[in-house]
């Protein structure tokens, strides 16, 4: 299986996760780029992917060497796992999974099930990684700062992450705590120097 998302530091996490599990084999770690070559299954990770999502995952569904694509997210509202679904994608799993359910939900697509497990998700998950979970930022907190570094503005942080603007403004406010900034030129200053800007690569 191959793992795609723009943060190197998430794709490591979610293979040090798997890395124990016999039948799943994680051959390559992609950054904004379909794989380079055929696999049996594809996990793409949605964190911070500001406007994207919708066409990263076309874009890794039109690729005839990947197989099957699975979503792996912690946006579980009906309407985004409908969305999803409808574009054709093999399997939407959240990312409150713990690393053996993850396994089993793979595993099961591989064998030919569509797999939907979309757990409402807690702001203590203690699995795989993100940018600024050192400096003790949840993964909410982690993806709107990701995207105010990307130069987001609330009203974009809110619909791509399917959050009310007053959710998103809270998130804001204790991100910024945790950070020691009181400005979003400080934020965005932070997220640079933090891990926060994806890493894409281009052919």
């Amino acid at each position: 299986m191959a793992l795609v998302n723009d943060y190197p530091v998430v794709t490591q996490g979610i293979a040090r996760m798997l890395e124990d599990f016999d039948r799943l084999e994680v051959v390559e770690l992609a950054a904004g780029e379909n794989p380079s070559r055929v696999v049996d299954l594809v996990l793409y990770d949605a964190f911070a992917a500001r406007g994207r999502g919708r066409y990263d995952v076309v874009r890794l569904l039109e690729d005839e060497r990947n197989r099957k694509l699975v979503v792996y997210t912690w946006h579980v509202a009906d309407v985004q796992v409908q969305q999803a679904l409808d574009l054709g994608i093999d399997g939407y799993l959240s990312k409150q999974l713990d690393a053996d359910e993850l396994a089993e939900a793979l595993i099961r697509i591989h064998q030919g099930e569509r797999v939907v497990e979309p757990k409402p998700m807690s702001e203590h998950i203690e699995i795989a990684d993100w940018p600024g979970r050192s400096a003790g930022l949840s993964p909410r907190e982690a993806e709107v700062v990701a995207l105010i570094t990307q130069g987001a503005t609330n009203d974009e942080i809110a619909r791509t992450c399917y959050l009310s603007i007053n959710s998103v403004k809270s998130y804001i406010r204790s991100a910024y705590r945790k950070m020691g900034v009181e400005r979003r030129s400080q934020a965005v200053l932070w997220g640079v120097q933090n891990g926060m800007q994806p890493e894409r690569t281009h052919h």
